[in-house]
């Protein structure tokens, strides 16, 4: 029962939403952010980033049977955007990092996952402090990327973090998704 609802909600996302999953060397391009522009919270933004991550879980009511959980990086195309008028190849590589962050913050998912679930009784014991820190840690992450970077404009700190985000991705590639 339990994995057909997750199957209908996967189902419903895809039908509503657009979603691309981070594959090594497939870049975004500017015709997948397909959102109206949204300038609320900063009229400078000349573009917005929707991504994170979505799991799937199948396990047992038995806390002794194995469990089996895929974590995927995704960019939701629907709920990104960008100004045509602001919008350069600069921007989009710094908009491509906020995505590499995310697939960076997933193989951290994963790897504490692999570390510390090993069956259904694990699962119900760790996976939401695990899921809550590693999901605190992510949105720290990307708060203090665009705030060092001033949003791509400081190209200093930009390369400095385009060098760090691609080191740490390629540290932890055995976490990479198969």
């Amino acid at each position: 029962m339990r994995l057909m609802f997750v199957f209908c909600l996967l189902s419903a996302h895809w039908v509503y939403g657009q979603k691309i999953i981070w594959q090594e060397g497939q870049k975004l391009v500017w015709d997948n952010f397909k959102s109206p522009v949204n300038r609320r919270n900063n009229p400078d933004v000349a573009a917005y980033t929707n991504c994170g991550w979505e799991y799937s879980v199948v396990k047992s009511s038995n806390p002794k049977s194995p469990v089996k959980i895929e974590i995927k990086t995704i960019f939701n195309e629907d709920k990104s955007w960008k100004d045509n008028k602001k919008i350069n190849d600069y921007i989009l590589l710094h908009e491509q990092k906020h995505f590499d962050i995310a697939e960076l913050f997933v193989r951290k998912f994963r790897r504490s996952v692999a570390e510390n679930i090993r069956n259904s009784g694990d699962y119900d014991r760790l996976f939401k402090s695990i899921y809550s820190q590693i999901s605190n840690e992510y949105k720290s992450f990307q708060i203090a990327y665009d705030r060092d970077t001033r949003h791509g404009m400081n190209e200093d700190k930009q390369a400095e973090y385009n060098v760090a985000i691609s080191k740490e991705l390629e540290n932890l590639k055995s976490y990479q998704a198969p």
